[in-house]
């Protein structure tokens, strides 16, 4: 039945689609590539799901599938629901209003003309999302950002007042497709000043060996003077492919959390530890996975055994929907959460100060930046590669630099 809807839903969106164009030019040759692009697009993507090997996981052949496949459709999705709204307009009009002239004739004449002006300008419209989509896939992607923030608490150690911590989060590293691209992502990394850098999950998308070809790039970033740090993400669980035996499996996840340390961060599971600076200390806690919809191996009791409320606590989770329906009201008060996981989907409008949108934001209140709940903060990090999606539109790839500070009385 599924299925079925699809099917339907694609058949629905091509009938409004080559109408726009069919009405917005006269030209059979604009509208026969149309249709062989289309068929082409849609052939190829169909093929590529009837292909897809469970037991590899996700590709890079299946993300460029999926990638047209998005570029061509989010387009044609808007020209449809303007089409379908001209439609729904025109039929509420012959229903419930009079007819505006007098002639049948002048009717029907300004009833083309306004269809003709209406298709024109939905083929306009949807030239920006389809530039837009193509964008991401292309240059997007890798167009990496610094993004700063410095975080005010009452009961941060005066030690730490200007302590700055980098963060990076969702490699995706078996969705890495351009080597010089991602040594400038890394340079930005190393760039940072930090004191303690920390990595919030998902160094692949299933298998260890997707990091091989990456590991000596991202083993060269300095290790800050109090270390380097990581928790585990969902994707590190190999839980989205098919595997010959349970033990292939475990193999598999046993090699991905020594992919950490190959790349010199020490794995924190369910545990914590203390970093100690001039006679002062705070604690960095780290659970495995804890997601409202995905594995909940995360121990958060287990991982803070021993703390009290009155020490100050850095937890890093990778799923922000742990910190929305556990950690932010939790009686020993984790002043400080730090997250990834969301990707921001990929895709949404951020305009600083003005707008901050994207569909992922209807699934997870927390899904980009800082949040705050009373004086308990979280940062969720946009990511640093990309998954499902070759590409980025609006919410660009990111490593987080945070700046801790003493809040004056």
């Amino acid at each position: 039945m599924r299925l079925f809807f699809f099917v339907i839903f694609l058949l629905l969106i091509e009938i409004y689609a080559y109408q726009a164009f069919r009405t917005g030019t006269q030209s059979k040759y604009v509208r026969g590539v149309y249709l062989i692009v289309s068929l082409f697009v849609l052939v190829y993507f169909i093929h590529s799901l009837y292909t897809f090997d469970r037991s590899l996981g996700q590709t890079n052949k299946t993300l460029y599938a999926f990638g047209i496949f998005l570029t061509f459709l989010i387009p044609k999705l808007l020209l449809t629901v303007m089409m379908l709204g001209e439609d729904i307009f025109r039929f509420t009009e012959s229903v419930f209003k009079r007819f505006v002239f007098s002639s049948g004739e002048e009717k029907i004449q300004f009833l083309v003309a306004r269809r003709k002006f209406l298709s024109q300008l939905a083929l306009g419209a949807a030239a920006l999302p389809f530039i837009s989509v193509l964008y991401g896939i292309i240059k997007g992607k890798y167009d990496f950002r610094i993004l700063k923030h410095t975080l005010y608490f009452d009961d941060l150690p005066e030690a730490f007042d200007g302590f700055v911590i980098k963060q990076i989060s969702d490699l995706h590293s078996g969705s890495f497709d351009n080597k010089e691209k991602i040594k400038y992502g890394v340079q930005l990394i190393d760039s940072i000043a930090a004191d303690l850098m920390v990595f919030t999950g998902d160094i692949v998308n299933t298998r260890a060996e997707e990091m091989h070809p990456w590991i000596e790039m991202f083993a060269q970033i300095q290790t800050p003077t109090y270390g380097k740090f990581a928790v585990l993400g969902n994707h590190d669980y190999g839980e989205y492919v098919s595997w010959p035996s349970q033990a292939h499996k475990e193999d598999n996840f046993n090699a991905i959390k020594k992919l950490y340390a190959q790349i010199g961060h020490q794995l924190l599971l369910n545990e914590h530890v203390f970093i100690e600076k001039n006679g002062a200390r705070l604690a960095l806690v780290g659970v495995e996975n804890w997601g409202r919809n995905f594995k909940q191996a995360g121990d958060l009791e287990l991982a803070s055994a021993g703390l009290t409320e009155k020490d100050f606590k850095i937890l890093l989770s990778h799923d922000p929907s742990h910190w929305d329906e556990e950690v932010k009201s939790h009686p020993k008060n984790f002043q400080l959460t730090l997250s990834g996981h969301t990707h921001g989907l990929q895709f949404g409008i951020e305009i600083p100060g003005f707008l901050k949108w994207s569909p992922v934001q209807y699934v997870y209140k927390q899904w980009a930046g800082i949040y705050a709940h009373h004086q308990r903060l979280i940062n969720v990090n946009r990511g640093f590669g990309f998954h499902a999606y070759s590409g980025r539109v609006g919410i660009w790839p990111e490593i987080t630099e945070i700046t801790l500070r003493k809040k004056k009385m």
